[in-house]
């Protein structure tokens, strides 16, 4: 089975291994020790706290309309840069640059500008997965 550092976890979690280490600590994520006495995250227990997480942000509870987007990163407005009819604008959603390009009257609508929290919701057809070890 697949385990993580904490360090690892943290990583793919976008927070510091503090925020991790505390979640263990207080029973949020279960972790085990290996025979170094280090805290290790199971990959499948890791993959439901990160599930359990994003279902915590739903639709109904934050008084959001619906929507068939599923890939939603929630982050802070980076850059805005407007020019007569577009929009391009940048978020930083943990470790994620998520750049969108948007008519100029949508930005403005939405307020865009650099330090507000804003959620990219990304729908596609056609979406491509690496990793980097497939064992």
């Amino acid at each position: 089975m697949t385990t993580f550092r904490i360090s690892e976890a943290a990583a793919l979690l976008g927070v510091s291994a503090d925020t991790v280490r505390r979640w263990v600590d207080g029973g949020r994520l279960p972790a085990e020790r290996d025979e170094h006495g280090h805290r290790r995250v199971p990959g499948a227990d890791l993959a439901a706290f990160v599930r359990e997480q994003a279902c915590g942000g739903a639709p109904a509870e934050q008084g959001e309309r619906f929507s068939s987007a599923r890939n939603r990163l929630r982050g802070i407005v980076t850059e805005v840069v407007r020019d007569g009819v577009m929009a391009q604008v940048e978020i930083q959603a943990g470790p994620f640059r998520v750049v969108s390009l948007m008519s100029r009257e949508a930005a403005d609508e939405l307020g865009l500008r650099v330090g507000v929290v804003a959620e990219a919701v990304v729908k596609s057809t056609n979406v491509v997965v690496e990793v980097s070890d497939p064992g």
